[in-house]
């Protein structure tokens, strides 16, 4: 078994764990990137991405990404559907912020590419086997594709490994151990070669259920559907995912191109029940899901990392472990905002399946109360475009 060392092991080279490595680096901390996929993976799986102005400014500040300045697209609002009238919520208007569409794959090639010209030690094809603290110092057990074995020595360990974190394990003791909640729906999901049927995402609530629609690129756009959890993707045609779509957003027109992806989102909401412990930390899905609904889940995986790597900067560099004991009180608090506006947004927007007329109703009146409130529309875009970091 072969032993290497660092002072940080992170598992997971998502945006969390190459965000962190990047900030640990131009601080002078080295570190080990671990990841179980291939490097073509991690970077040609297409995902979501709606990225708050702070975030965008980081990653141009740190050198992560200069790309995102000429490919991003600024969202200055976006739109609520419901009784058959669309409702344009302001961002900048309301707030002076602005969100950018920049999907998750791209900000992934950026982060890889200014990791490895960096010469960050990135090791792809390696899976993490386990974590431990209670040694000398905290390691990381993996192997290889030819089943060969690793252990990492380090000084703090990671886990940015997602919702099937290897790390929290170590850290809570459990691999479920935490608050969570399961919805009674999911999104259908599809990618589609078309042009944009919007120049903003529109969140429509509608009798017949959920739909979304969003942007990829000015040929290819992603949409989703409101649907049962167990829906085979395959079990509908190209005809009845544009027929409900379209009978989704109406009046609203819709731009059809060929669907050439299909998925199935289940909705989850979970925090793990410790964030730390000892010399083991969680960030981004290792430490949370929120459903999509509102736009959070990388922004909120960036913002862990911020406030845990300036922790690790004080404990690294100057000895101080207190920023590490206060990490998950100081990110809990965001989380948890997150976590509640994703429900809100979500509960307002979808339909249960055993919802009943006053349901319905009573949805309506919610919806009506936030686009007829100033009030109302400010605070959804205050928290859809993101909390200042303290």
């Amino acid at each position: 078994m072969a032993v290497v060392g660092t002072q940080v092991g992170i598992v997971g080279a998502g945006p969390a764990g190459l965000l962190l490595s990047h900030l640990l680096g131009a601080s002078g901390i080295e570190s080990i990137v671990i990841d179980s996929r291939t490097r073509e993976e991690i970077e040609n799986t297409v995902r979501a991405g709606i990225i708050e102005n702070w975030l965008i400014e980081l990653l141009v500040e740190i050198g992560a990404s200069d790309r995102v300045l000429r490919d991003a697209h600024p969202h200055q609002g976006i739109e609520l559907r419901f009784d058959g009238a669309g409702h344009r919520i302001d961002f900048h208007r309301l707030v002076g912020r602005d969100v950018w569409l920049y999907p998750q794959h791209e900000v992934l090639r950026d982060l890889i590419a200014a990791r490895t010209g960096a010469g960050q030690d990135l090791r792809f094809g390696l899976t993490a086997t386990g974590a431990d603290d209670s040694g000398e110092r905290p390691v990381i057990t993996a192997v290889d594709v030819d089943g060969e074995q690793l252990t990492i020595e380090a000084d703090f360990v990671v886990g940015a490994d997602g919702s099937r974190s290897v790390v929290r394990e170590a850290v809570t003791g459990s691999h479920t151990a935490g608050y969570f909640r399961e919805y009674p729906f999911a999104w259908f999901g599809i990618l589609c070669e078309a042009p944009p049927s919007a120049e903003e995402l529109i969140y429509s609530n509608s009798p017949h259920g959920f739909a979304l629609i969003s942007q990829r690129s000015k040929t290819v756009q992603r949409m989703y559907l409101q649907c049962d959890p167990d829906l085979d993707p395959a079990s509908l045609s190209d005809e009845q995912i544009w027929e409900s779509l379209c009978e989704r957003l109406a009046p609203h027109p819709l731009r059809e191109g060929p669907i050439f992806q299909r998925d199935v989102l289940r909705f989850r909401s979970f925090v793990a029940s410790s964030l730390q412990r000892g010399r083991l930390a969680l960030v981004g899905d290792a430490a949370h899901t929120v459903p999509p609904t509102g736009a959070k889940g990388l922004n909120l995986a960036a913002a862990d990392v911020v406030i845990l790597s300036r922790a690790l900067e004080a404990l690294l560099l100057k000895g101080d472990g207190s920023q590490v004991e206060r990490y998950p009180q100081v990110a809990l608090r965001r989380i948890w905002k997150a976590q509640q506006f994703s429900w809100w947004m979500t509960s307002m927007l979808h339909t249960l399946p055993d919802a009943t007329d006053f349901d319905r109703l009573r949805q309506l009146g919610e919806l009506y109360s936030v686009v007829e409130s100033e009030a109302g529309m400010r605070f959804l875009a205050e928290a859809y475009t993101g909390w200042p970091l303290s």
